[in-house]
């Protein structure tokens, strides 16, 4: 009871930042109208799945003491309906996300994190455990939402571009990497490459902005990525277009190409569209309907 006061200034002072994202993402959410919620199934939590190295956030009750005995390592005695349960989200906190084509139009990042909450909310309400990658081990509850939120509010990079975040992901469970994906490809392919060696199946969402994907510049432009370590100035960028909408087009099909290889889904969504739709397809992805 002692720590109660301090808990209670402790989300007094988070909810000062969390309303408007948390509350814009759970208006979102509402507004899927969904059938059968989760993948829940009698019986299935009794069924052993396999014994994986303890990570960090997993409490000591989780920790199977009689197998860790004979290493010296910790492991935890996962069950199937933990590991079908456990969806890891990564949102790009890199710089470049920060990008906005127009003042009337949400920057990336706002976007991602948007749809990257909004996802939690349905998965959490379904049961299922949720968490962000390298930031929060995938739980339950409420109390996991409010901890989403306040992560997501907080995180933000330092590089131009971001490669995807795989920690904490769980063996055999899901994922779901929300990025523009305009950085190095190599990034890109490590973090799915390690994804598919735990077995975990997800969901690659890009998201652009209209003026990345339309490419409206003529004349004398000058170029310059968010963080400023990339510049290029053309006094000619409309001969650029058709250059750089080859080059877009051949990223979206690798992208596309990669996931397919390990089994994940791609698709783009750009900021100017209503963001449901981009939570739909995510969201059907996941449970393997599309």
């Amino acid at each position: 009871m002692s720590s109660s006061p301090d808990l209670r200034s402790r989300a007094e002072a988070l909810g000062q930042t969390l309303p408007p994202l948390l509350a814009e993402a759970e208006m979102l959410a509402a507004t899927v109208m969904l059938g059968e919620h989760g993948r829940r199934r009698a019986g299935l939590g009794d069924e052993f799945w396999q014994y994986r190295p303890a990570h960090q956030g997993d409490s000591a009750r989780m920790i199977d003491w009689r197998r860790s005995a004979r290493s010296d390592a910790h492991f935890v005695r996962e069950r199937e309906w933990q590991a079908a349960q456990s969806v890891t989200i990564w949102v790009d906190p890199s710089r470049s996300m920060a990008f906005t084509g127009d003042r009337s139009r949400p920057a990336k990042a706002d976007r991602a994190r948007l749809l990257g909450l909004a996802l939690a909310v349905l998965l959490l309400r379904g049961g299922e455990r949720v968490g962000l990658a390298g930031l929060a081990a995938p739980r339950a509850g409420r109390t996991q939402l409010l901890r989403l939120a306040g992560r997501l509010a907080g995180e933000e990079g330092t590089q131009d571009y971001g490669a995807p975040e795989t920690e904490g992901m769980v063996s055999h469970g899901r994922a779901v990497f929300l990025s523009d994906f305009l950085g190095d490809l190599s990034g890109i392919e490590a973090g799915l490459a390690r994804a598919a060696d735990r077995g975990v199946k997800g969901v690659l969402l890009q998201i652009l902005d209209p003026a990345e994907e339309e490419f409206p510049f003529d004349g004398r432009t000058i170029f310059e990525s968010m963080g400023g370590s990339l510049r290029h100035e053309t006094r000619q960028a409309g001969e650029l277009r058709s250059r750089y909408l080859s080059r877009l087009a051949e990223r979206k099909d690798r992208l596309a190409t990669l996931g397919r290889a390990v089994g994940w889904h791609f698709s783009t969504h750009h900021t100017g569209q209503p963001a449901q739709s981009a939570l739909l397809w995510a969201y059907a992805a996941l449970q393997g309907g599309r």
